[in-house]
């Protein structure tokens, strides 16, 4: 029985060839971790948002992952196979294509002073400076 955000048999069964882990041809290094156990790791980091050291201890160990996700981002195995996954879906009418929602949200970052980083006019001896700046780990004087 598979668990919440956990690739099911039948994705499985798309994903498996297209991820399949090669091992060095000289047979040499560990033996590899279970590909459907580090992708399921993958997908809760993806999911979830933590940080990798935080991937619970029921996955493969979190280098093991982010290595693994690395290698399948690099060589696009893993573009081919969201592809391949969003294909079938589609194919059994899971997944419908002509619907799509991007979130273009962008904020950019000015560098430079910040508004406040300016005495107000009359308060130069109040300490506005001093009080409102934030610091970053570094005290101004």
């Amino acid at each position: 029985m598979r668990g919440r955000g956990q690739v099911s048999n039948e994705e499985w069964a798309v994903l498996e060839p297209l991820l399949r882990f090669r091992q060095r041809p000289d047979g040499r290094g560990r033996p590899p971790q279970d590909t459907r156990a580090v992708l399921n790791g993958v997908l809760w980091i993806l999911r979830t948002g933590a940080q990798w050291r935080e991937l619970p201890k029921k996955y493969p160990p979190y280098q093991t992952c982010h290595r693994r996700f690395q290698q399948w981002v690099r060589s696009g195995q893993l573009n081919k196979a969201l592809r391949a996954l969003a294909r079938e879906l589609h194919g059994h009418g899971l997944l419908p294509l002509e619907e799509g929602l991007l979130d273009g949200t962008f904020a950019s970052a000015k560098k430079g002073a910040w508004p406040w980083d300016q005495t107000r006019q009359g308060d130069e001896n109040h300490g506005y400076r001093r009080c409102y700046q934030p610091s970053f780990g570094r005290h101004r004087r």
